[in-house]
């Protein structure tokens, strides 16, 4: 189905792991939600779902699989999954804390076998022309993490600043709306209530 005016890509966060709970960096590390991640997903779902979306695409991590998942049950669609969505590659910097990247390297993006933030943008917007057949009347959602997701929006509305200082909670969502050939963000980091001890 060709685009047509105000399609929209609803843009997601995963779900709390334990690693995000001690805020330090995923990357292509695979731990699974956790009970608030879990909590989160359900919520989460609970919302889109209201949106009626056609498809549903993840990140091959599990934390964004599980995500994907708990939404494409409530919408019964499957999940798809895709490459590009996959979080930022840390490498063997992936368990530290953002912290600690910045005290010994000056930034995240200074520390050696970090992937390049215009690497990580590159795959993201691919990722996001690829679902451009699929737009239509109803949404379709990207599931994927929290340095993707900034890379995008920033790029996206350059007036949301820059990448590192756009807000992306655990379980939050975001609108991009297709108009006349263009992207527009229309929503940021949207979290809907969640019933948990902890959950933030």
């Amino acid at each position: 189905m060709a685009a047509t005016n105000n399609s929209r890509v609803l843009l997601v966060r995963h779900g709390r792991t334990a690693l995000n709970a001690e805020n330090r960096l995923r990357g292509r590390l695979n731990p699974e939600l956790d009970e608030v991640g879990q909590a989160e997903a359900r919520a989460l779902a609970e919302e889109l779902a209201a949106l009626d979306p056609a498809r549903v695409v993840s990140s091959p991590l599990l934390r964004a699989v599980q995500t994907a998942e708990a939404i494409a049950r409530l919408v019964g669609v499957r999940v798809v999954v895709e490459h590009g969505l996959i979080d930022r590659d840390y490498g063997q910097w992936a368990g530290n804390t953002r912290d600690e990247l910045i005290g010994t390297w000056g930034s995240v993006d200074g520390a050696p076998g970090v992937e390049p933030a215009k690497r990580v943008l590159h795959r993201a917007s691919v990722a996001l022309v690829q679902q451009f057949d699929f737009l239509g009347a109803r949404p379709v959602v990207l599931v994927s993490h929290d340095a993707v997701n900034r890379a995008l929006l920033a790029h996206l509305d350059p007036s949301l600043g820059p990448a590192s200082g756009i807000g992306q909670r655990t379980a939050c969502w975001n609108e991009l709306i297709h108009v006349m050939g263009d992207w527009r963000v229309t929503r940021v980091d949207q979290k809907p209530p969640v019933h948990a001890v902890g959950a933030r």
